[in-house]
């Protein structure tokens, strides 16, 4: 027999699946299929039931447990499966390990259509059924709808490196991206270089434009005015770095230095130039930022500013633990150290 509160309650321990049955007037297994994220139920339905599971503030059983030993963390990449991501879910793995806890890995959005997997409240709900601890979205792009939705099910969320901040309590873990952009642009100022351009990601990513004004602020400090056409932004990958740098370098203004908003794209630059019959580092140099792999694989090597990867991974995974043990935290946002790594991909002009 189903046990019913006698009385309406809004208390995430006393709301159960016979609680939003009964006011939605529909059957248990209904609900389930809702909290579950089956399709096999009407649209009007489903509107009906989120609204109830929001009101009362349900929370899959799972989700109330205390974090022990067998915690399981959610680790989504939104994009490619890359270096950056590589070194990233390393961290995460030897952290989990650590704590005794274990990591599922998986897209945030399907790549080929762009798109979200499920609903919001969908997505997070399966993600509490699954019994999973929490969430980690590597360089995603969440949603207020998002975030909201992993609240209500009592999922705590850590983003690294994120494109955007929908809320601006979000927990997130990065870089000082502000002083790896203004570094490395200082480091070819110190070779003689003026004529600097930039090759970024997304406009909008909070990342690449800390990393924008780092490079804006070196440029103006040594008494320098960027050329307009010498500032482009795309994405991180390095497709957008071959083609932005083919239209750099195949103009009659040609920059002498570029420095790329990633590794990827600095890669990209550089295949641009060999291309067009330009020698690296001796008539362009090219700085990255990430310091993955592939940074020392290149040829020549790239100099390149060093992000901790595997560290910011760590620090993502031992915080989520923390915010689902309960535990404050002494700040939401956490930047880590960069550092300029010389290597062969530049030269004094």
């Amino acid at each position: 027999m189903l046990d019913r509160p006698h009385t309406p309650t809004r208390s995430r321990d006393r709301t159960t699946l016979a609680t939003i049955a009964a006011s939605a007037g529909v059957s248990v297994a209904t609900v389930s299929k809702v909290v579950n994220g089956r399709e096999d139920v009407s649209a009007e339905t489903r509107a009906l039931v989120e609204d109830l599971l929001v009101q009362h503030e349900y929370a899959p059983p799972s989700t109330r447990r205390v974090v022990t030993g067998s915690s399981t963390v959610e680790f989504l990449i939104d994009g490619d499966f890359s270096s950056y991501a590589t070194a990233v879910v390393d961290g995460v793995v030897e952290a989990a390990a650590d704590a005794d806890a274990s990591v599922v890995v998986g897209l945030l959005r399907d790549q080929r259509e762009g798109r979200y997997p499920a609903p919001p409240r969908a997505w997070a709900r399966s993600l509490a059924t699954a019994g999973r601890t929490g969430v980690i979205v590597v360089t995603g792009e969440l949603t207020g709808a998002h975030v909201d939705a992993l609240s209500a099910v009592n999922l705590p969320l850590v983003v690294i490196d994120p494109l955007n901040l929908p809320r601006r309590e979000v927990t997130s873990v990065g870089s000082t991206n502000f002083t790896g952009g203004m570094t490395a642009t200082n480091h070819l100022l110190a070779q003689g270089h003026r004529s600097i351009a930039w090759v970024g990601g997304p406009p909008g990513s909070q990342c690449n434009q800390a990393r924008l004004h780092g490079y804006r602020a070196a440029m103006e400090s040594a008494g320098l005015v960027p050329v307009a056409e010498h500032v482009l932004n795309a994405d991180f990958r390095y497709e957008a770095g071959r083609r932005l740098g083919a239209q750099l370098l195949a103009g009659p203004d040609r920059p002498t230095a570029v420095v790329g908003g990633c590794d990827s794209i600095a890669l990209g630059v550089m295949e641009a130039a060999r291309a067009l019959g330009l020698r690296v580092p001796d008539d362009l140099s090219v700085t990255g930022f990430d310091d993955t792999e592939l940074a020392a694989m290149a040829a020549p090597p790239l100099t390149t500013i060093r992000q901790p990867l595997r560290e910011m991974g760590r620090v993502a995974l031992r915080t989520v633990l923390r915010m689902a043990g309960g535990e404050s935290l002494d700040s939401h946002h956490v930047e880590l150290a960069t550092e300029l790594v010389v290597r062969e991909s530049t030269a004094p002009r």
